[in-house]
């Protein structure tokens, strides 16, 4: 299985939307990104990013909320790895599988297990139930099995159940996969009423051409997003910062930011009012650490709207904010000022001394 995980690294996608994020992985045949239904809900465009691709903005194209499936639509310009899928006939209980996703924002984790059963009905549809662990993040990930090949997606658990998980079979997928493509790659929904997928520009005032069924606008149109009051102030901070808040977006209050080789988190905690800044510059080496210590101290007393500290292992660059507090324009300079701090400071702590950069344990 080392090699299967090993060879699925380019093909795994991180999904980000206002409402959190999730995990998708790539279908090169018809270049689409291939995920869960509710990973996407409510958003026509999401940020996508992988091992080769940077994070970029792309189109939802296929909404199936009966199936729990959604397609994205791949820039042209990426090169894509090979996939292949398998087929339900040469499956058996007991076959041992590896369930890949980003469980809680953890990028790239795999889980092995096995099938516990082939073909369980749960809620009027089939299922392929595992033991492997998949966790919130994990939905939209591949299943596969000990060939390579792509059996399932990931797609839910029961709640304080104990290794239980589920899967799309690969038929669902396959069948879902020829009937988006004879329609020659047009934005589609599937009708959860009469199952037919229909192309989004035959609806007519909202109902199912096919049938007349009632269609739910939020799963082809999406829903405008209305960031809180506080949300709107954070995203106009880092807008003047100069960056792009739609791909630093990764949840209602939650921002992720990438400069140079730093990777810096905005969070909001209603709760407490704070707004917190962080960037990971990496772990504390096991030597020279006299010599660490005193760089960080002189350093920190020349950083106005930063703190450099230590919390456990990590050396951590930070800036926090109170809410009643809290200046877009203060907040721009200094979020600008964290950012290019901690993208000198990594490098430079780890090359004069010896701190372990967290891209390098991962």
């Amino acid at each position: 299985m080392r090699d299967i995980i090993r060879q699925f690294r380019d093909s795994v996608i991180q999904i980000a939307t206002p409402y959190g994020t999730g995990t998708g992985f790539l279908y090169p045949e018809q270049r689409l990104i291939i995920t869960n239904h509710h990973v996407v809900s409510g958003s026509r465009d999401v940020t996508i990013a992988g091992n080769n691709m940077p994070k970029t903005v792309s189109q939802v194209v296929y909404n199936d909320p009966m199936y729990d499936l959604a397609f994205i639509r791949v820039p042209e310009h990426y090169d894509l790895p090979s996939l292949k899928l398998g087929s339900m006939e040469n499956l058996s209980e007991g076959d041992e599988i590896v369930a890949i996703g980003h469980p809680f924002g953890l990028k790239y984790t795999a889980t092995q297990g096995i099938i516990s059963k082939l073909r369980r009905q749960w809620n009027g549809m089939e299922y392929i139930q595992i033991d492997a662990a998949i966790n919130p993040g994990n939905s939209g990930g591949p299943l596969i099995n000990q060939d390579g090949e792509v059996i399932g997606v990931n797609t839910f658990i029961i709640r304080d159940g104990n290794s239980l998980g589920f899967a799309l079979p690969v038929d669902k997928l396959r069948e879902s996969l020829d009937d988006f493509n004879a329609r020659h790659g047009h934005q589609a929904i599937r009708c959860n009423s009469c199952s037919n997928i229909i192309t989004v520009d035959s609806i007519q005032n909202g109902y199912c051409p096919e049938c007349g069924n009632k269609l739910n606008t939020e799963d082809y149109e999406g829903k405008e997003y209305l960031p809180g009051s506080m949300a709107l102030k954070i995203e106009a901070a880092l807008e003047k910062a100069g960056y792009n808040v739609q791909l630093a977006r990764s949840g209602p209050n939650l921002w992720n930011i990438e400069k140079g080789s730093a990777r810096i988190r905005v969070q909001y905690l209603p709760n407490t009012k704070f707004i917190y800044a962080d960037a990971v510059l990496g772990y504390l080496p096991k030597q020279n650490l006299a010599r660490l210590y005193e760089f960080m101290l002189r350093k920190d007393a020349e950083l106005e709207t930063a703190v450099l500290s230590i919390n456990g292992r990590e050396v951590v660059v930070s800036n926090v904010a109170y809410e009643d507090d809290f200046n877009a324009e203060q907040a721009a300079e200094a979020y600008g000022h964290l950012f290019e701090t901690a993208d000198q400071l990594d490098s430079l702590l780890s090359r004069e001394y010896g701190l372990v950069l967290a891209e390098d344990e991962d």
